[in-house]
């Protein structure tokens, strides 16, 4: 093969110009992006061009990596330590040929390095980056969970001791040295993290422990691991969690901090006793994670003007409400980032601290010490703040505080797990705060959900079905367009790429508080707040299906209508 420049190619055939190629040079000697990447990341040209370009230049395949399924045993043809460093993948052997996808079919360099480490004569196909990274994950991850476990079946003596040992704070490639179950968990966690997981489920069943994996929102089949290893593998996460390793009968909770491709993770690891032994659950915590602008989050229009005007106020309860994984934590972390300024006096209380934000007093919770929000509320009360957040409401004790503190002159940030805004009053009336109270304190109540975007690579228009029309409530298309992803590599056959929160945002006028005063039931208190301004989240789900940004079956997914 001929090997030639790719800016040069690129140049040639009138994709991007010498100026911006010299000026991806020069960025790149800051970010280490190779220069494809870099060009796409400066906004030059798309990966889709890129792709595309080479293709009718050089005559290289595309290889669609999520649609193929690549042998186990091609892991031992080329290195791992090749593959990420050029971001490669073997994927067929045909006598002396292997074809290795590539991001970049030009890099001369990896494949002279290829050629050298499989003997073989390399065959060039270009895929997608991101396609690649996770064939990578998928290939070696499984290769260096599957050899961990066959050292774990060699050594099983009936001792769990492997279980233990010290934990690399940074496991990115496991210590060859280290005991196969702790290079067995580390991978799982490694892979996690590369697939921007946010649990990790270790699930027992009668003959084998299966590893369960939530990605945007839903659970995905990882792997599974022999019934005769599950007890090692769980001992080893209690030993991370500091959990006591001998108890099996109650659940358990514990906290375990790891550092992975240069992100900082904290582990919630939780147990919990099955028929077929103790199920674990991990929570990941991306503390190195860019703290989101209000626009980014999915806030806009009236929505972002109601939003704006609840954290203007010097005074009030303004709660954030959802079920577990909606997004009320980036959403009150957004909120206080807005609000962080040299002129107030911020402080926090969370279980755990999840991001690290300058100029602000953040507190964590020790229940065990005595420390709970209740108690951290009233001390917190004695250090003058003028904004306070509270991670979670969990007892009736620390929303009385709250609403007192909101009605002596300070603005309390907070959430609660609820389905909506209108049941969030229902739940304060539960757990024992009197409505006069959340009616004197409350500024608003925001309440939102995570959707997943239509994929833009493979968004394409279709004609809906009368049960989805029904479903939507629209009698009339009109003008609305509706869009699905057809299934691509750049979703990996899904038709979604990342998230967006979508909002209800109840604001307490004169008229709602009057209304929750006279204690009126659900119907007549929901005609005032509708004569407002008020918009409830499926409103504003039907307004992202007729913008093209979700799925009329997304929004069946993610929002309860029954009501």
């Amino acid at each position: 093969m001929k090997y030639k420049r790719l800016g040069d190619l690129l140049i040639s055939i009138g994709l991007v110009s010498e100026e911006q190629v010299n000026e991806a040079l020069a960025l790149q000697k800051t970010t280490k992006k190779r220069l494809g990447d870099q060009l796409i990341a400066s906004g030059y040209i798309t990966q889709k061009q890129l792709i595309e370009a080479l293709q009718m230049q050089l005559g290289i395949e595309f290889i669609d990596l999520s649609k193929y399924d690549i042998p186990a045993e091609l892991s031992q043809v080329i290195p791992k330590s090749i593959a990420k460093k050029y971001g490669v993948v073997p994927v067929r052997v045909s006598k002396d040929m292997l074809f290795l996808a590539m991001s970049d079919p030009m890099n001369f360099m990896a494949i002279e390095e290829a050629k050298s480490a499989s003997r073989k004569k390399i065959v060039p196909m270009i895929a997608y980056s991101d396609a690649i990274e996770r064939a990578v994950m998928n290939l070696y991850g499984n290769e260096g969970a599957l050899k961990a476990i066959e050292e774990m079946k060699r050594e099983i003596t009936g001792d769990s001791a492997s279980a233990g040992g010290a934990f690399a704070t940074n496991f990115l490639d496991s210590d060859e040295q280290s005991a196969p179950t702790i290079r067995l968990v580390n991978s799982i966690i490694e892979r996690a993290v590369t697939l921007n997981a946010s649990d990790i489920h270790l699930e027992p069943r009668q003959d084998m422990l299966s590893v369960r994996m939530r990605i945007d929102g839903l659970m995905r089949n990882i792997m599974q691991i022999p019934k005769n290893l599950q007890e090692a593998v769980i001992t080893r996460l209690k030993v991370m969690g500091a959990m006591d390793i001998a108890e099996h009968r109650i659940p358990l909770d514990g906290r375990s901090n790891v550092r992975v491709k240069n992100r900082d993770i904290d582990l919630r690891i939780s147990t919990l006793p099955t028929v077929y032994g103790q199920k674990v659950v991990v929570r990941l915590l991306d503390k190195s994670s860019q703290i989101l602008s209000k626009e980014k989050i999915g806030l806009t229009g009236e929505d972002l003007k109601k939003y704006m005007s609840l954290i203007s106020h010097n005074s009030g309860v303004v709660l954030i409400v959802g079920p577990t994984g909606s997004g009320k934590s980036s959403t009150m972390y957004t909120m206080i980032s807005e609000l962080n300024t040299e002129q107030v006096n911020l402080v926090t209380l969370e279980d755990p601290v999840e991001y690290n934000i300058d100029g602000i007093n953040q507190v964590q919770i020790n229940e065990k010490a005595g420390m709970t929000f209740a108690s951290g509320l009233r001390s917190i009360l004695r250090q003058d703040p003028d904004i306070i957040a509270v991670g979670e409401i969990r007892d009736g004790e620390t929303a009385e505080i709250a609403m007192r503190a909101a009605l002596t002159g300070h603005l309390v940030l907070s959430t609660i797990h609820t389905n909506d805004a209108i049941s969030t009053l229902d739940r304060l009336e539960n757990i024992g705060v009197e409505n006069y109270l959340t009616s004197s304190a409350m500024r608003g109540i925001i309440s939102q959900r995570l959707v997943r975007r239509i994929c833009p690579h493979c968004r394409e228009e279709y004609t809906p079905e009368a049960e989805e029309l029904d479903y939507m409530g629209i009698k009339n298309t009109g003008d609305i367009r509706f869009y699905r992803g057809r299934g691509c590599p750049q979703c990996f056959n899904t038709g979604y790429l990342g998230r967006t929160a979508v909002f209800e945002i109840l604001t307490f006028t004169k008229e709602v508080k009057k209304a929750l005063m006279k204690n009126l039931d659900r119907d007549d208190f929901m005609k005032i707040v509708r004569g407002g301004d008020f918009v409830s989240i499926f409103e504003n789900c039907r307004r992202l299906v007729a913008e093209g940004i979700t799925t009329v079956e997304e929004t069946k997914r993610c929002i309860n209508t029954e009501d």
